[in-house]
């Protein structure tokens, strides 16, 4: 079971969040429960918001905005969080669409009905994740999963990627792949190194530890780093 999914509730009723939030722990089953984080207004949500969610509990009705107009304004940097909308009344819902939304509820939520839905949210989060990336080496062309590259290194002119399943060499840029690869997810700690931010493990003043090795840090990156996997570590990852 997916155990990295970053997952946000945007819900003014405490009840109510609180309620998906427990069918989230059910979901799991006590095990390798996913961080949550919960908010109750769209301006709080915004000022946190950064790419740093996988999946989104959205009411449409908040007191201090529309929820449709929050996902309009994620969907400007985020072409890939699934959003949920959470409402009373089903019609509000139906224009999801507009902003690419996977599914609604509709209140009060069944626990029966959550996990159909959940769970769809879960393998579509998975299969959006798994950004393919091509390398081409002497030995021809290789397809690498994002998910499973611990960090890319810059070195002698060529790229290494250290992955679960070996080291790759290639020629690229480390700047081509920043864009290329999931924003909220890997982040430069320095010119020669793009790290993958769920395999850092330890973080000292300028070095990090990733997938077992240790990285520097540079003096120039360390501010924009450490903001980075703040926001990851924020959003449950």
């Amino acid at each position: 079971m997916e155990q990295n999914v970053r997952i946000a509730i945007l819900e003014d009723e405490q009840e109510a969040a609180e309620l998906l939030e427990s069918y989230i722990a059910q979901f799991y089953d006590g095990k390798d429960v996913p961080a949550v984080a919960k908010f109750e207004s769209a301006v709080n949500f915004l000022e946190k918001f950064h790419n740093n969610y996988d999946i989104l509990f959205l009411d449409i009705e908040l007191p201090d905005g529309d929820g449709m107009e929050v996902a309009r304004k994620v969907r400007k940097t985020d072409k890939n969080i699934v959003i949920i909308f959470v409402t009373n009344m089903a019609q509000f819902a139906i224009k999801g669409y507009e902003v690419q939304a996977f599914d609604y509820f509709v209140k009060p939520v069944t626990y029966k009905n959550f996990c159909i839905k959940f769970a769809e949210a879960l393998d579509l989060f998975t299969a959006r994740r798994e950004v393919p990336i091509w390398i081409s080496n002497k030995e021809g062309k290789r397809r690498l999963l994002a998910s499973r590259i611990k960090y890319i290194e810059s070195y002698q002119h060529m790229l290494v990627y250290h992955t679960l399943d070996g080291d790759y060499r290639a020629t690229g840029s480390l700047a081509a792949l920043e864009e290329q690869l999931a924003e909220g997810t890997f982040a430069m700690c320095n010119r020669c190194y793009l790290v993958n931010l769920r395999f850092v493990t330890l973080v000292r003043q300028f070095d990090c530890t990733v997938g077992g090795d240790v990285l520097q840090i540079s003096h120039g990156k360390r501010g924009a780093f450490l903001r980075a996997l703040t926001d990851y570590l924020a959003g449950g990852g």
